[in-house]
This record gives C-alpha cells, sequence and structure tokens, in this order.
C-alpha cells in the first residue's frame, strides 16, 4: 500500500471514531478528544513488546537511583511505562475504567507526562466521557486492529502524516485555521530540496553533524522531512532538530513525535517565539518555516520594540506592521542563520513590497538585500494551501553564495506549475506535482535564466525617494538692489542653499501643496533623472536633499507580466453580434414569433 493511501486509511479509521462522541461534546471538541488518545495509543503500541521486561526491571531495581536509566535501557526508548495496564487490559475492568485511565498515565516516564499535560482540555472531557459511558467504546475502538498504531504497521514517517492529517481536518470541521499547523507536503519537499541544493559536498562524510531550526514547528512536518532528505544523502549524516511551537497542542503532538523517532526532544520548545525566544544566542545551519502571515503582534509589542532598539537584536533592522507578524520571522531566520547557513522561509506577497522608502518593511528589505543575504524567491501557485489562496512566495536566504550568486537575485515564477486537485480540499485545490519540483529546483541549481526565471542585481530593486519642492506660485519679485542701503543689501543677500541640478540657486521657501516625490532607481544617477523627468515640466523646481532616503520593493508580477493586445474591434462585433442572435433565438422561443421581442425594438 502506498504511503498516501496508509495515511488516509488509517486517518479515516481514527476519524471515525468521532462518531462515538456524537450528542455528548459539540463537533469542534471531537479533536480535543481523539488527537491526545491518538498519541497515548501510539506510545501504547511502542512500548508494547517490552512491557513486561520494563515491568521486571521496575519491581528488581525499585530501590535504585538508576532506576530510570534502566526503565529507559529495557523499553528501547527514551521514556516508558511502569504501569501493568495497556489499553487493551484497561478493558477488563470497566466499572473502574476512568480511575484506571489516569493511572496508566501517571505511570509514564516524565518526559511523557509533561507531553500530556499539555493536552490540557483532554482531562475534563474524560470525566465527561466516563460519566456518559462513552469511555469505554472509545477506548475499545482505539484496541481494535483497525486502529493499530504499532510500528510494525504504521511507520513514524506514516504517524506523522496522519498527526497532521487528523489536525487539518478537526480543524476544518469547525472552520479553525488548520493551515497555522498543516504546509502541504510538497511545498516541504520543494523547501527541502530547495535548501541542500549547493549541500551535497558539505552533506557527505561519515561523520556529519548539521542543525536545523524552525521556529514556527506546528507538528514538526518540517523538521522530520529535512531530517528524511538528509538521510537519503547520507544515512551517516545526522541532523540536530530543533524547533519552538506557541499552540499547546501542536507543541504536545511534535514532542511526542520527536521522542519516538529518537530525537532530542527537550530541542522542541513550547513559547511565543517573537516574545520568549527560547533559542536566544543560538544559530543553525539550516532554517525551515512556514510562519503565520497576516497576525497581529499586538500583544509582542513591548518585547519586540525592546529587542528592535537593540542593535544585536533581531529586530534591529526595522518593524513592520502591527496587523502582520510575518517579516519579525523572516528576520528571525535571518539572526539565527550561521556564518554559511541558508533557510527557505514561506512569506504571503506582502513583504515584496509593502511600505515606503524608510519605513519598516523596506528597511528590512534593505537589510536583507545589502547584506547579501537574498538568494532567491519562488512563487508558488495560488490554491496550494489549506487556509488561504492568495499568492505565496518561498524565500530563499543564504549566509555562504556561491561566487556566481553573489550580488544576485533570482526569482523564479512557478505559479503555472501545478496539477488541479479531483477534490478540494478547504482552499486547496492544486497540488505541486513531483516534475514541477524538479524543474524549480534545475532552474535554481543551474542558476539559470529561462520564461520562468530571471536573474537581477540587488541594486536593481533599489530606488532612491527624492522630494521635490518648489515655491509659491506666483513667487513674489525680489526688491531692486539699488533701493537697499549697502548694509541692508549685504544682509538681505540670499543665502547659498544648494543648487538643484542643471544650475540656479534654489528659492527661499517651498511651497508645501506643491511638493512632490520621485523614486529614482538606484542605478541611476539623480541629477540626470532629475534633469530629464522632472525640469523640463517644472523648470523651477529643487530636491530638498536632507528629505532623500534609499528604499527597497521587489516587483516580482511586474518582472514576469506578458502584455495581451486586445481582441480586434472587427472581431469582438461578430461575436457581440452571435450572442444578440442566440438572444433572439431564445426569446423567440419564449414569447413566440409574433411577439415583439426587446432586442428588436
Amino acid at each position: 500500500m502506498s504511503l498516501a493511501a496508509t495515511v488516509s486509511e488509517k486517518a479515516n479509521l481514527i476519524w471515525a471514531i468521532a462518531d462515538k462522541l456524537t450528542g455528548v461534546f459539540k463537533p469542534h471538541q471531537y479533536g480535543e478528544v481523539i488527537l491526545p488518545l491518538t498519541v497515548i495509543r501510539r506510545f501504547d503500541s511502542v512500548l508494547e513488546p517490552s512491557k513486561r521486561a520494563v515491568l521486571d526491571t521496575a519491581k528488581k531495581f525499585a530501590e535504585s537511583p538508576l532506576l530510570p536509566t534502566l526503565l529507559e535501557k529495557a523499553s528501547g526508548y527514551a521514556f516508558y511505562n511502569t504501569s501493568p495496564f495497556t489499553f487493551a487490559r484497561l478493558l477488563d475492568a470497566p466499572d473502574d475504567l476512568e480511575a484506571n485511565f489516569r493511572a496508566y498515565c501517571n505511570a509514564f516516564s516524565p518526559n511523557v507526562r509533561q507531553i500530556l499535560e499539555r493536552f490540557k482540555p483532554f482531562w475534563p472531557h474524560l470525566a465527561t466521557m466516563s460519566e456518559k459511558n462513552v469511555l469505554y467504546m472509545v477506548l475499545k475502538e482505539f484496541t481494535t486492529s483497525k486502529a493499530d498504531l504499532h510500528p510494525d504497521k504504521v511507520s513514524n514517517l506514516e504517524m506523522g502524516y496522519i498527526f497532521e492529517e487528523l489536525i487539518r481536518r478537526f480543524s476544518e470541521a469547525h472552520n479553525e485555521d488548520a493551515g497555522q499547523h498543516y504546509t502541504p507536503r510538497e511545498v516541504i519537499e520543494l523547501m527541502v530540496n530547495l535548501l541542500f541544493t549547493h549541500d551535497s559536498a558539505a552533506l557527505s562524510g561519515a561523520s556529519v553533524t548539521k542543525s536545523i531550526y524552525d521556529p514556527a514547528c506546528g507538528t514538526g512536518g518540517m523538521l522530520s522531512v529535512a531530517q528524511e532528505h538528509i538521510a537519503s544523502l547520507n544515512n551517516r549524516a545526522s541532523l540536530v532538530l530543533c524547533g519552538q511551537e506557541l499552540n499547546d497542542e501542536t507543541f504536545a503532538i511534535c514532542k511526542a513525535d520527536m521522542l519516538i523517532k529518537g530525537n532530542e526532544a527537550d530541542f522542541i520548545k513550547l513559547g511565543n517565539t517573537l516574545s520568549d525566544d527560547q533559542f536566544a544566542g543560538q544559530q543553525f545551519d539550516y532554517i525551515l518555516s512556514n510562519p503565520p502571515f497576516g497576525r497581529e503582534w499586538k500583544n509582542e509589542k513591548a518585547a519586540v520594540e525592546r529587542e528592535a532598539a537593540d542593535a544585536h537584536g533581531r529586530f534591529s533592522a526595522g518593524l513592520p506592521s502591527i496587523s502582520d507578524s510575518q517579516m519579525l520571522f523572516l528576520q528571525t531566520a535571518v539572526a539565527r542563520l550561521k556564518p554559511g547557513g541558508r533557510a527557505a522561509i514561506i512569506q504571503n506577497g506582502s513583504p515584496l513590497f509593502t511600505g515606503d522608502a524608510g519605513s519598516g518593511p523596506s528597511e528590512i528589505r534593505r537589510y536583507i538585500l545589502e547584506n547579501d543575504l537574498l538568494d532567491a524567491i519562488i512563487a508558488l501557485p495560488n490554491d496550494i494551501f489549506y487556509n488561504t489562496g492568495i499568492a505565496t512566495y518561498i524565500w530563499v536566504l543564504s549566509k555562504a553564495k556561491p561566487a556566481a550568486r553573489r550580488g544576485k537575485v533570482q526569482l523564479i515564477n512557478a505559479n503555472g506549475l501545478f496539477e488541479k486537485r479531483r477534490k478540494s480540499l478547504g482552499n486547496k485545490r492544486n497540488d505541486i506535482p513531483p516534475d514541477a519540483i524538479a524543474h524549480i529546483c534545475r532552474l535554481y541549481g543551474d542558476f539559470a535564466e529561462s520564461e520562468i526565471s530571471k536573474i537581477f542585481d540587488v541594486a536593481d530593486f533599489g530606488y532612491t525617494k527624492i522630494t521635490v519642492e518648489r515655491p509659491a506660485e506666483p513667487e513674489a519679485a525680489p526688491e531692486p538692489a539699488a533701493l537697499l542701503s549697502p548694509a541692508a543689501s549685504s544682509d538681505a543677500a540670499p543665502k547659498k542653499r544648494g543648487r538643484k541640478p542643471g544650475g540656479g540657486r534654489k528659492p527661499r521657501k517651498a511651497d508645501a501643496s506643491r511638493r512632490d516625490t520621485e523614486n529614482v532607481p538606484l542605478k541611476e544617477d539623480i541629477g540626470e533623472y532629475f534633469q530629464r523627468e522632472v525640469l523640463p515640466f517644472a523648470p523651477d523646481a529643487w530636491i530638498d536633499e536632507g528629505k532623500s532616503k534609499v528604499g527597497y520593493e521587489i516587483p516580482f508580477t511586474r518582472y514576469f507580466y506578458e502584455y495581451t493586445p486586445p481582441r480586434p474591434a472587427a472581431e469582438l462585433a461578430v461575436e457581440i453580434r452571435e450572442l444578440e442572435l442566440e438572444l433572439a433565438g431564445h426569446l423567440a422561443a419564449l414569447f413566440g414569433d409574433g411577439e415583439e421581442r426587446p432586442c428588436e425594438r
């Protein structure tokens, strides 16, 4: 059975268990019961083969200070459960089911109990299930072969997909934002392939260890795919997975998944990345992330502004609009990259162009571009995410550009590289097929130009915003010098205030109502631009150089715009006439030939 089929089948079976909750809970609460039970059942299945060994060890070395270490050795994992119960054995005493289930959960090792505590709504729901006599039925469903989550039946890779699929379904069922936890697998695969394109040599060898970080890790899907990719390149290489997540339940699922896979689960942190950075001062070889966009950061404002005021803080380059935090995550990626590191992070269209010269967003772009950190931007097809149909982009950042890419930025317009889904999932109507992923990565790896790939100098995205001043109209004529005393004439002489391009002195006073601005590309001489574009239309104008500001924007769509000429008028006239005749025929059938028809009046 294929991976997708296994994931779909198991997700369907677990999803169906929620039917047992009908009438006891509201639909939006189903996930608060089923998700934690799925996690517990997975732990139960993983530990089942070593159950007897763990119980024997617990009894034999009960007084030993080394007991936790011995129990881990007996279980074969960095966790264990010392209860005599399993899911199946719990059903043998239905009258004491709730108490025994709680005792069973409390017998897990501390690291698992810390995970289970994060499913906060589940524990009061457990009492309700017992009171309403549905606990036995739900647990029984989880013990059947249909919901067998033993590693021999469901791999770690498949289990990660199942968790994400369940979250997506439960979120979609009550109109929650599934996309904040779930990035389509093909998008992650594209990002991972882009991330490691230039690193084959660095990942070869017998004892390679690299680190990767996701500042909004959700259930850990991006980290897991990156780990799989590294293993496919070199199974002797190791990847240290690190991430931070705000949501309690997705954090718990991510940490449980890492623990079961044998990764260092303590490197998955709970908390708000923007205001409570759990990895302050640390840097990583790689960063992958799909942070929330269009989300305000009002609650984190004080902490963010404090860090922005620190020249060495993550946000010192500038602050975006309070209504959208995504460029704060973009700066986090920049700050957390090691020298030589690489990042791939998803953004919507706003960070490309929002904000005028001197604004926070423009200053963030300026910092990234002038420090030559932006390697490429890939425009993704619309309608590939579950929670939005808007345009999205992958920003590839690098602190180790190859020589040929230095001072350059590659833009790849992959907007048309998709295939339609047979059935929509939320807003997801399209997929990126494997051959499209390969094509995009080939264009990126070859640093090649084509119809959908263009290469620019960093300076192509910059401009100087100049302020053009003009005097009041009409300007009062100066008094004749002959009528002034020599002293007065000396005092009243106009002071030199700088020359406008092309000669002439600046007038004493500008008329604010006649003020204008021009954006001069960085590659153009401002004086020449002013002579050509301004003075022929405003001979009395000058530049207030004290107000000039450098800005950056990336008008992605403009670079790939293809002009489509309008259809000839004669062709349109024929089409209109055909439509009129068709309409007349419909009206004739409706009213009869003898009736006056509106189009014949």
